[in-house]
């Protein structure tokens, strides 16, 4: 199976496809793009569910079909290890994922937020009842992810997805996510420095209410502080010795 391109799990012919091809979708995504490295445990089925919003069941097939790949190990009575992206191809969203390394942090960050602002700016308008509740029952399960950066890495990208998507644009969510993919190996580290993940948490609350109360101006404002603390972390990460 061809990873689809983009946001994993969000092709127009989703309907045509199983919710397990949706999560194997997203999780290989997370490999190839280096969200997930090789030696990661990935959370426990049951956790997973519910990050991703889906029957353990379904999980438990997805991570069967890694395994196929050899993407993940999973071993009896163990957590289910990455082993790397294995012999399935990547579509072109992380092509162009490599194309973005090839330039600066800085006109990176620029258009990243050129683009985000405008989107949460449409999210605060056009988000919908369900949307929101799915950004409440990951902000819920955040809470107890703050010394687990790979777990809270997968619920970050799950939350930043529904967020993209529920600016109701096919187009600039695409572009904003591949921005989102950009220097992921930096932004790893930075999270495991203390009091990263509790940082980023306190900024998701703060764009959920704002999204809450309809204003895109405070939307826009609580988005562009998130911003500038991740941006502002991913240099010291990447300054770093």
């Amino acid at each position: 199976m061809q990873i689809i391109s983009r946001i994993p799990g969000d092709s127009p012919n989703i309907t045509r496809r199983t919710v397990r091809d949706q999560i194997s979708d997203k999780l290989a995504y997370m490999i190839h793009s280096g969200l997930l490295r090789p030696g990661d445990e990935l959370p426990s089925e049951r956790e997973l569910a519910t990050t991703l919003g889906v029957s353990r069941e379904t999980v438990r097939a997805a991570i069967s079909m890694l395994q196929a790949w050899r993407m993940l190990e999973v071993s009896q009575g163990a957590r289910t290890r990455v082993l790397g992206p294995g012999s399935v191809g990547v579509h072109d969203s992380v092509s162009i994922l490599r194309d973005l390394g090839e330039r600066s942090v800085e006109e990176v960050a620029e258009a990243r937020a050129a683009v985000e602002l405008q989107v949460i700016r449409l999210a605060a308008r056009r988000i919908t009842p369900a949307q929101l509740n799915r950004l409440d029952d990951l902000l819920a399960d955040q809470a107890a992810m703050m010394d687990d950066p790979v777990r809270f890495q997968i619920s970050d990208q799950e939350f930043h997805e529904v967020l993209y998507r529920a600016c109701g644009n096919a187009l600039l969510a695409d572009v904003v996510f591949d921005f989102y993919g950009y220097a992921l190996e930096h932004r790893r580290n930075a999270l495991r420095r203390p009091g990263a993940i509790s940082h980023s948490v306190a900024d998701h609350r703060a764009i959920v209410a704002a999204l809450k109360s309809s204003d895109p101006e405070a939307a826009v404002a609580a988005m562009q502080q998130h911003l500038e603390q991740v941006h502002r972390t991913t240099l010291q990460e990447m300054d770093a010795p």
